[in-house]
């Protein structure tokens, strides 16, 4: 470690964000002072590996902040509901992924590169906002200062990763299931084949062990959170308010469907935009080619486009598939591509420790 820096406290470091985090904040050579990491008591006697040390994980408790300047928060809304204050009393500064305080007024939810300035009225907590509106803001906050967004059509294409490494299991084990019974696909016709693999895959392991409730390898789920009585999940209700809380558009209209594609790094977003002035595609790009944190990818006679592979593992989003919308008046279609461990998570909270 090194002699000065900060102290910094890491709950949920054995998760797949936890785990990215550490990554991130040794690549990025964050001035760490002393790494506590933290778990649940089912990763008590485990060990993170960073800046070459083997640290063992301590059990979360009250005490578990003490003398800690910044507190990284990324293991749900329940642990942050109950922990973050116990943080913020013994004077850490709580950075936190989930979303147990984005929409609470007395806290700052930032996207560095869009409202750092808002970080200024925290009161020692700091939101992260969900992975999936930070990706599709990093390509439209930048067309809304030159054009001023109306409102926004979006689509998701989330990967598993989303819900975690028993996400990512899940899929694979589904996939390997298929494969399994390739042969059985030659005697029967394909999609009999892939619903006995995905059954067989279902059927090995209990109802408490599946995190999707449909196979989700071969297949689409428009549900990516629990549905409201509106119709709407809480994943596309939250695209919606915390793109107004961010972008400080307290009427902005935002209409989305979320889906689980069987990806398992990244998500998409496709986005139709309604501007308040006439935009052009050339100015469209000019304008995003310039912006932080994004790469323009728009040749796509050349099939150069956003893909979730290409994006895995990068902090960059990237953005293209630029055209006019022909349904919308003064309006932008476009395609983004972000990696939602890294600037959906990881990379972000980071970002906003640096900026402290």
């Amino acid at each position: 470690m090194l002699m000065g820096g900060y102290h910094i406290a890491v709950v949920g470091a054995t998760g797949a964000a936890g785990t990215e985090l550490l990554r991130v904040l040794e690549r990025r050579s964050f001035p760490v002072a002393s790494l506590r990491p933290i778990g649940s008591a089912r990763s008590v006697g485990k060990c993170v590996q960073f800046c070459g040390e083997s640290i063992p994980v301590e059990k979360l408790d009250a005490g578990s902040f003490d003398k800690i300047d910044i507190a990284f928060f990324s293991a749900g809304g329940d642990v942050s509901r109950n922990y973050v204050p116990i943080a913020c009393q013994a004077d850490a500064i709580a950075i936190d992924k989930s979303s147990a305080f984005r929409m609470d007024p007395h806290v700052p939810l930032v996207i560095p590169e869009i409202n750092a300035e808002d970080m200024r009225l925290h009161r020692g907590v700091i939101a992260n906002p969900n992975c999936t509106t930070t990706v599709m803001l990093m390509a439209l906050y930048p067309l809304h200062k030159i054009f001023r967004v109306h409102r926004v059509f979006a689509a998701t294409y989330q990967a598993v990763s989303g819900s975690g490494t028993r996400g990512v299991e899940e899929l694979t084990r589904q996939t390997k299931s298929w494969t399994e019974d390739e042969e059985g696909c030659s005697r029967r016709p394909a999609g009999d084949a892939l619903s006995t693999a995905t059954h067989h895959s279902h059927a090995s392991h209990s109802e408490a062990d599946k995190v999707f409730p449909h196979p989700v390898a071969f297949n689409l789920l428009p549900h990516v959170d629990s549905f409201l009585d509106s119709g709407y999940t809480k994943e596309e209700v939250k695209m919606q308010d915390e793109t107004r809380k961010i972008m400080h558009l307290p009427e902005l209209r935002v209409s989305a469907t979320c889906v689980r594609v069987p990806v398992y790094r990244a998500h998409s977003v496709a986005v139709s935009a309604e501007f308040e002035r006439a935009v052009s595609v050339e100015q469209a790009r000019e304008v995003l080619a310039k912006a932080p944190g994004l790469q323009l990818v728009d040749e796509p006679h050349s099939n150069r486009y956003p893909m979730p592979l290409s994006v895995a593992g990068k902090d960059n989003c990237q953005v293209g598939r630029l055209r006019l919308d022909c349904a919308l008046e003064n309006g932008l279609s476009f395609w983004v591509s972000g990696d939602q461990l890294l600037k959906g998570a990881a990379l972000n909270a980071v970002q906003i420790a640096e900026l402290l």
